[in-house]
C-alpha cells in the first residue's frame, strides 16, 4: 500500500466551511496543477445536496457487482477490508471504483454499509458505480456520490483496496485529500491543503464586492466594466506565489 500523507485535523475542519466550487478555485491559484484535472466528472452525482461540506482522506477499493466472489460469502463480511478502512486517519472519504463493464448493476453501499462505514470514521462516499437504501444511507450522514442508483447489491463485493484507482478521470490514491460537496467532488493537494482555505476566503471576499454591484438596482455598465477590471486584477495579482 501507498504512503498515507495526511493533513491536520483543523485544515479538514477548515476545508469544510467552503463549497467545492470555491476550493476548486483556490486550487488554481497556487498553479500545482492544470485547469482540466483534479475533479471527477462525468456521471458521478451528489446524491444528498442538503448536507454540508466533506473533507476527508482517501479510503481506495475496486468492487465487482455481476459475478459471485471466489469466496462466496456475505457480501459485506471480508475482515481484511475492515481492518484496512480503520487504519486510514479520520476523517475518512470512501471511494471505490466499480470495475465491471457495465458499472453500477449492484450496489456496495446501502443502509449495513453506510452504518458500518460512520463507525469506522467515515463522513463521505464516492463510486462510479450504484448506491442504493438512499433513506437509510441518509440518515447515517453519509454523504454518497454516485454514478447510479441500484434496487440491489447483486454480487458486490471488495475485489482489492488499498490501491491507485480512477473514478470519473479522476485518480485517486490512498489517503488523497478529498473534498465534496453538492457540486461534486475536487482532490485537493496534501502540499497546499492549509493554505487552501485562506486563499478561499480572499476569493470569496474579493468577487462579494461584484456581486454586490450586480445586485445593486443603481449600477451601471460603467460601473460594472470597472469593478469587472478591478476584481479580475485583484484577484490575479494577489494570488500565492509558487
Amino acid at each position: 500500500m501507498h504512503a498515507i500523507r495526511t493533513a491536520q485535523p483543523h485544515v479538514l475542519a477548515e476545508l469544510e466551511k467552503f463549497d467545492s466550487c470555491t476550493v476548486s478555485n483556490a486550487i488554481e491559484h497556487f498553479q500545482v496543477r492544470t485547469r482540466n484535472e483534479g475533479f471527477i466528472r462525468g456521471s458521478v452525482r451528489c446524491l444528498f445536496p442538503g448536507m454540508k461540506p466533506r473533507a476527508g482522506h482517501a479510503i481506495t477499493a475496486r468492487i465487482r457487482t455481476s459475478a459471485t466472489p471466489i469466496a462466496g460469502r456475505c457480501y459485506y463480511d471480508r475482515h481484511d477490508w475492515w481492518t484496512y478502512v480503520q487504519s486510514v486517519p479520520t476523517p475518512k472519504f470512501v471511494a471505490v471504483q466499480d470495475v465491471d463493464e457495465t458499472p453500477g448493476l449492484g450496489a456496495l453501499l446501502g443502509e449495513i454499509h453506510a452504518n458500518l462505514f460512520t463507525a469506522l470514521g467515515c463522513t463521505a462516499y464516492v463510486t462510479n458505480g450504484a448506491v442504493r437504501d438512499l433513506l437509510g444511507v441518509e440518515k447515517t450522514g453519509l454523504q454518497s456520490f454516485a454514478g447510479s442508483i441500484s434496487v440491489s447489491h447483486s454480487y458486490a463485493h471488495v475485489v482489492d483496496f488499498g490501491i491507485p484507482i480512477e473514478i470519473g478521470g479522476l485518480k485517486i490514491n490512498p489517503g488523497d485529500l478529498l473534498h465534496g460537496d453538492c457540486h461534486g467532488v475536487v482532490s485537493v493537494p496534501v502540499e497546499i491543503a492549509a493554505d487552501v482555505p485562506r486563499e478561499a476566503a480572499r476569493i470569496i471576499e474579493t468577487e462579494r464586492e461584484l456581486i454586490e454591484l450586480c445586485q445593486s438596482p443603481n449600477r451601471s455598465l460603467a460601473q460594472l466594466l470597472e469593478k469587472i477590471q478591478y476584481v479580475s486584477g485583484k484577484l490575479n495579482d494577489d494570488a500565492p506565489e509558487q
